[in-house]
């Protein structure tokens, strides 16, 4: 596989083992302990990285918290300019970023290169422009009293990150933080930890101090619980599995220190009898194949209007029949492979429970075969359909996966909706624009979309509910107002 790399990315992988990179340099396991990443592609080995622990928290806790109070007291602007330069490096090196980051996750490097990076990208500009715009005091009309409520930032922020968008949530985590003022160290998942290093790489070559971004790898025991757990860190933002985020929640409370949990899901989409069904069908495949299906928040179960239930379920099928899988860097590539054996096992295994639980097969699953990648991890996108009482319509799959139901009135498409624990993002399909609003104010969620699926912007809020998450969103002003505490400050008169 490197073979077939550009000499900057193959030299980046051949560095054997990575180091962890704590306080501007770069250091090997105190230990010498390492893991391998392994290629989602063909199952062979990517790169080599160290693995850390109790050692390697504490340096890259103790250097964010010595570099903290200088950053803090950086002007917003100068701390936005270091901001810009990291963008403005990251974007020089797009290609290699987008390579990185879909040989190391297996999604297809068009979606990588037009999706991924140049979002990302956009975040760090988009809150360091804020930064230099947000309002940090606000006076307090109180009687006999000059008072006002200060904004400052918490200090050692810590971040623990998943598998199947690294750079992306990486972005969207630690640049308000940093816009913020606040240092940082991030646990990137030990499957997917490449583009993480490489940004941190790239934020030593602009000038950012030492200790201000830290990179600790290892696993969740080792390295993500250690640093929930330490006293420097003021601040956790976790994102993955209700149930991991529900123990570092726990943690948090012990510890009386504010948690961010950006949590799993169980995506709806409501589709009416008055829609476009080709269009919607198009857009509710490509939901389930993007990224190979592994996104919290995307449609996988498919409430479709009995009228119109047996054209869509012909199209949608049709189309997922034709989707190109391939290697991750081949151009014609659709969808990639899994991120892990462990995920592929996973995927599969709904599929086995969800049939012997009485689903119907509208589209069969399976490993697929990739020419040439024998080894990888992929499997094709399947669709079953049947009652809500099945584990493939109440269980998060995440992977190229739907489940449909039929409905026939408004009250019953809701009441399907709205039947789980789960409360990230849900869609409606309709031409009817009142009717549309009225069921997205009413489906408990923390984000509702309209004749879409998986609307991003900056600017828009988007976090969820229930066991989708807690503590806040992304992508949003409210995100950077997150990241500084409110600090009355009084003088009587």
């Amino acid at each position: 596989m490197i073979e077939t790399l550009s000499k900057t990315v193959a030299d980046f992988l051949c560095t054997s083992p990575l180091p962890h990179f704590i306080d501007g340099k770069s250091k090997p396991s105190a230990g010498g302990a390492t893991r391998n990443v392994i290629n989602p592609a063909d199952g062979s080995t990517l790169a080599v990285v160290s693995f850390g622990g109790k050692e390697e928290v504490d340096a890259a806790v103790c250097a964010a918290n010595a570099a903290f109070p200088a950053w803090a007291a950086m002007p917003p602007a100068e701390r936005a300019t270091l901001l810009h330069r990291l963008a403005d490096r990251l974007e020089k090196n797009a290609a290699t970023l987008a390579a990185i980051e879909s040989i190391d996750v297996g999604k297809a490097l068009n979606a990588a290169e037009s999706g991924d990076v140049p979002f990302g990208i956009e975040c760090m500009r988009y809150f360091a422009d804020f930064s230099t715009q947000a309002q940090y005091q606000t006076p307090l009309p109180i009687k006999n009293m000059e008072a006002r409520t200060y904004r400052a930032p918490y200090g050692v922020c810590g971040f623990i990150f998943p598998w199947n968008f690294p750079f992306l949530l990486l972005m969207w985590g630690i640049a308000p933080a940093l816009a913020a003022g606040n240092t940082v160290v991030v646990k990137p998942s030990a499957v997917t930890p490449l583009s993480t290093l490489y940004v941190a790489q790239m934020a030593k070559e602009v000038g950012f101090p030492p200790g201000v971004i830290n990179v600790v790898l290892g696993d969740g025991p080792g390295v993500g619980t250690l640093l929930t757990e330490h006293p420097l860190v003021r601040r956790i933002s976790f994102t993955g599995s209700p149930r991991v985020g529900s123990m570092i929640g726990e943690t948090c409370g012990r510890r009386l220190i504010p948690c961010k949990l950006e949590l799993g899901g169980k995506g709806a989409a409501v589709v009416f009898d008055d829609v476009d069904i080709d269009d919607t069908a198009t857009k509710l495949a490509a939901a389930i194949t993007g990224n190979t299906g592994q996104t919290c928040c995307t449609a996988t179960r498919w409430i479709i209007h009995e009228k119109i239930y047996d054209q869509f379920v012909a199209r949608v099928t049709e189309i997922l029949k034709k989707t190109r899988i391939g290697a991750p860097l081949d151009r014609t590539t659709e969808m990639g492979p899994m991120v892990s054996r462990t995920q592929q096992e996973r995927v599969l295994g709904y599929y086995a429970k969800g049939v012997a639980q009485g689903a119907t097969v509208l589209l069969e699953g399976g490993p697929a075969e990739v020419p040439g990648m024998k080894g990888g991890f992929y499997v094709k996108p399947y669709v079953l359909a049947g009652g809500p009482e099945n584990v493939c319509f109440r269980e998060e799959i995440f992977g190229p996966a739907a489940y449909v139901t039929k409905f026939s009135s408004e009250a019953e498409a809701l009441e399907l909706v709205n039947c789980l624990s789960y409360g990230l993002a849900n869609s409606v399909w309709t031409g009817d624009l009142k009717r549309a609003n009225r069921l997205a104010e009413r489906m408990v969620s923390g984000n509702s979309w309209i004749n879409a699926h998986n609307v991003f912007a900056y600017g828009l809020p988007y976090a969820g509910v229930n066991f989708s998450g807690i503590g806040g969103g992304v992508n949003s002003p409210h995100t950077f107002y997150d990241y500084l505490r409110d600090q009355s400050i009084a003088r009587p008169l």
